[in-house]
Parts: C-alpha cells; sequence; structure tokens
C-alpha cells in the first residue's frame, strides 16, 4: 500500500521541506482505514481518559490490513501522526493499535504494551495468520 502522493507534494520534496501538514492530509487520503482506526482512538482516548485507548478487532479485509501495517511500519508516517494527534501510538499483530497520551504517568503501561511479554500474550490460533 502507498501512499498518493499529489505532484505539488512531490514537487516540494524534491525542493526540499515538506509541510508536515500537506504530508498528513496526504496519509489521511491515501490510508482512510489506518486513519479511521487511528482518529476514532483518539477520540476515545480523549473521551473514556485512562492510559491507553486500543482496537482488538481484525481489520474487514487485507487491504484494511495494509493500511494499518504501512501507517505503522513507516517511521515517516507514525511520527507524523503521533505529533498531528499528540499521542504515542504502539502496534501489536495486524490490528491492535493503541494511542496512549503524552504523559510520563503511562509510560510503565506503554513498556508493558510494547514488551516482549506483551506481545506473547496478545497472541492466539486466530491471529497467526494476520
Amino acid at each position: 500500500m502507498s501512499l498518493d502522493v499529489s505532484p505539488a507534494l512531490l514537487q516540494q520534496a524534491e525542493r526540499g521541506e515538506v509541510d508536515e501538514a500537506a504530508f498528513v492530509d496526504c496519509v489521511r487520503t491515501s490510508l482512510p482505514f489506518a486513519w479511521g482506526m487511528i482518529s476514532s482512538l483518539v477520540a476515545q482516548l480523549k473521551v473514556d481518559g485512562g492510559e491507553f485507548a486500543d482496537n482488538q478487532t481484525p481489520p474487514p479485509d487485507e487491504q484494511a490490513r495494509g493500511q494499518l501495517l504501512r501507517a505503522l511500519a513507516s517511521d515517516a508516517i507514525r511520527g507524523s501522526l503521533e505529533r498531528h494527534f499528540g499521542v504515542r501510538l504502539a502496534f501489536q499483530n495486524c490490528h491492535r493499535v493503541a494511542v496512549f497520551p503524552l504523559d510520563p504517568a503511562v509510560d510503565d503501561r506503554l513498556t508493558r504494551f510494547t514488551s516482549i511479554r506483551g506481545q506473547l500474550l496478545n497472541q492466539s490460533p486466530e491471529l497467526r495468520d494476520c
């Protein structure tokens, strides 16, 4: 799953610095499933509070799964999304996306979520091929 980069944004990149807001908009339009999931988790975190909000429902199809992988595996995309939404993102398996507030008080919870133990405890036979 590649980004659908406009000619204007590509020209910006060729000239040097890229406007991050334009890049984030490119991600929003290119990866709508990933964008929707992350933005809904951010909204859930703001409404519910707590240490984090996460998704545990597998994507509906391979295209949606690919969007999540693209968004969270790319340092540039992931970093831009974290800055845009003001959160830290964490990812397990093919679908378990979590958003954590930028609050040092939740650092221990983030560490547990992203730990080897956390990864192993999030495994199941149903997720083996995700």
